[in-house]
């Protein structure tokens, strides 16, 4: 059992900037997948950003392509989402995920991950 705790969450403006970080149990370099994932109130759950355990393979929503930077700490065994130009519409509960694989396609299925963090609030105001 992998266990993820998110923290950084919080409140910008709009336009501005935040980063929330993922620390997990287990060396993430041994995860096939980690990413992010989203959700409004009202809404679905929503892929964010993903990233391969060894660093080889990023996607991103395109909703966040150029904004949103997934990156994997080895030092720190965290993952992080820097999120720059924030928008209204980014508030949302973050949630870490994490996957021990294999899987080929459906980096964005949230049904493709094994663990997943309790999540943290980001909030950008206007």
């Amino acid at each position: 059992q992998v266990q993820l705790e998110e923290s950084g969450g919080g409140v910008a403006q709009a336009g501005g900037s935040l980063r929330v970080s993922c620390a997990a149990s287990d060396r993430i370099f041994n995860m096939h997948a980690v990413a992010w994932f989203r959700q409004a109130p009202g809404k679905e759950r929503e892929f964010v950003a993903a990233m391969s355990g060894s660093g080889g393979a990023i996607y991103y929503e395109d909703a966040v392509k150029g904004r949103f930077s997934i990156s994997i700490d080895n030092t720190k065994n965290t993952v992080d989402l820097e999120m720059n130009s924030l928008k209204l519409e980014d508030t949302a509960v973050y949630y870490c995920a994490a996957a021990k694989g294999p899987f080929g396609l459906g980096w964005n299925l949230a049904n493709r991950y094994d663990f997943w963090g309790q999540g943290t609030q980001v909030t950008v105001s206007s």
